[in-house]
């Protein structure tokens, strides 16, 4: 890894990287090349075109494109502005992108013009966007806010006034999903970028002669702080994909000679159900960083594809307080505390609970600006979380004689399916809003792959029908597909204590029922 960093700022390590580093090759994408000042005069262009729309310390600004260069662009230009970048996911649309833009008091929006349709259908509701930056084609115009195209506004020499930014300032929102309530905006500081980083650099040992393979969406956490950052700050190169695909995944691989990649959720199960082929341990990967491998999956990979990998624990509020690494591995664990952080596992009333007996992690960091500040713009929601100076994190671990740990469930209503975390309470509004729906309840169905699948179960309006393909169908218009239920159960009613709250336990016990509607058996029986 390259020396300490005196500016502690994503936008200064670019700076400083730039000057170190030069017309070395940062960035791979497709056949274009981009070197470390490349990137650098990019950012600059994009932090003079946006403070010539009047974007200054501390707005947010809000970022709806896929993987391309330009989103590097705008997340390192925006910083160097000292602005606060909320990532949006591209799939959303309706309600929840509305809900989103205006919980983070988002002024201004860069969108790839594909999103538009998205972004036209809630535009009344957006009180709060002024500007808009269209990269791509723009087509019509945009009632109520004044639109730009990308290219007028990064036509400039790249000079600015550029604010003093600090560690500690606000870097990026965050959103995180909601459980019992809406999704949440964890609010990131400076320094959380590269304390991150350089847990990541220290567990799978990289050096400038790394490249690490980048096939996960810009707009996650994963994608930004455990591939982006750690290729920056240990000087390597970074190979930028659209999207992950199973079937390129090994050409990619071996066309760019990469030696690193992160995984998510079932990426290593997926990788594994591909016929094996006489040169699959024939390849440059030398280190896979992920988590949620289990034991079986973790050996086969490794011995199949000659590579090691390196797990731990996290989430966006508190970084990794938990990993493995090249020297320490024991496959199925989560790792061992890392320095950084103290850590706790209780039981439901608050007590340190034994060894081999699951508990509720609860995190605090010994370093400065290296967790969360808030979650924005919901103070109690905030409180809620550090109850005893402590961040719970909702999550039961337990941890073996050795002090390894290992994941064991969640505590929380969230779903977490192909890599995306969902917001059961997310789920079920877009359900409720069927007319013939009175409630529901979504819950996880354990996956084949490793992770969840969403399954919502319904009780409907007296006198109302409803088939589980129309509602799959009304899903598919009010939320992003990774959210849409894979099963439907129609109840008489939804089980529930004297309070007249759902006993979800109840129904991930039943899980899925003979008279359950499984949307990918119907699909594969149309097929």
């Amino acid at each position: 890894m390259v020396q300490s960093f005196i500016d502690r700022t994503v936008h200064g390590v670019v700076t400083q990287l730039a000057a170190e580093r030069g017309d070395d090759v940062f960035l791979y994408f497709g056949e274009q090349q981009y070197s470390y000042v490349d990137i650098h005069a990019a950012a600059t262009r994009v932090a003079a075109g946006l403070s010539q729309l009047g974007v200054a310390r501390g707005d947010k600004v809000a970022i709806m494109m896929g993987n391309r260069p330009e989103y590097l662009f705008c997340w390192f230009g925006l910083s160097m502005l000292g602005a606060v970048e909320v990532p949006l996911n591209t799939a959303h649309k309706g309600q929840l992108l509305a809900y989103m833009l205006n919980q983070a008091d988002c002024g201004t929006l860069v969108i790839e013009a594909d999103y538009l349709v998205q972004l036209e259908a809630v535009l009344p509701t957006l009180d709060k966007l002024r500007h808009v930056v269209v990269l791509g084609e723009p087509g019509g115009g945009l009632p109520g806010v004044a639109a730009f195209g990308w290219d007028a506004v990064v036509a400039n020499d790249g000079v600015f006034q550029a604010p003093k930014v600090l560690r500690s300032d606000p870097c990026a929102i965050m959103f995180t999903s909601g459980t019992t309530g809406p999704s949440k905006g964890a609010v990131l500081p400076q320094n959380y970028q590269l304390a991150m980083a350089e847990i990541i650099c220290k567990m799978a040992q990289y050096t400038c002669g790394d490249r690490l393979y980048n096939a996960l969406p810009l707009f996650h956490g994963n994608a930004q702080t455990l591939s982006t950052m750690p290729a920056l700050i240990s000087g390597a190169s970074m190979v930028l994909k659209p999207r992950f695909s199973a079937s390129d995944f090994w050409v990619d691989v071996r066309r760019y000679g990469c030696t690193e990649f992160n995984y998510i959720g079932g990426i290593l199960a997926i990788l594994l159900k591909a016929d094996p082929q006489p040169d699959d341990a024939d390849n440059p990967l030398r280190v896979l960083v992920g988590a949620g491998a289990n034991k079986q999956v973790f050996e086969a990979f490794e011995e199949r594809f000659a590579v090691r990998l390196v797990e731990g624990y996290g989430m966006s509020e508190i970084g990794a307080p938990l990993n493995t690494s090249l020297a320490d591995r024991r496959p199925g664990s989560c790792g061992t505390l890392n320095p950084g952080y103290q850590i706790r596992l209780v039981d439901d009333d608050g007590d340190e609970v034994a060894a081999d007996t699951p508990g509720e992690l609860l995190v605090r960091p010994l370093r400065p600006h290296a967790m969360m500040q808030e979650y924005y713009g919901m103070p109690e929601k905030t409180v809620e979380a550090w109850q005893d100076l402590w961040f719970h994190t909702g999550d039961c671990l337990q941890y073996d004689a050795d002090g390894y740990y290992y994941f064991i469930d969640r505590k929380k209503d969230a779903l977490r399916r192909r890599g995306e975390n969902i917001s059961s309470f997310e789920v079920e509004r877009g359900v409720n809003s069927h007319p013939a729906v009175l409630e529901s309840a979504a819950v996880a169905v354990r996956s084949e792959l490793g992770e969840d699948e969403v399954m919502i179960c319904v009780a409907l309006r007296p006198g109302s029908s409803l088939t589980a393909e129309a509602l799959v169908a009304h899903c598919e218009q009010e939320m992003a597909y990774f959210m849409v239920p894979r099963y439907v159960r129609f109840m008489q009613k939804l089980p529930k204590t004297p309070t007249e709250r759902v006993q979800k336990y109840l129904l991930r016990e039943a899980g899925v029922t003979a008279d359950t509607f499984d949307r990918e058996e119907a699909r594969h029986a149309r097929a």
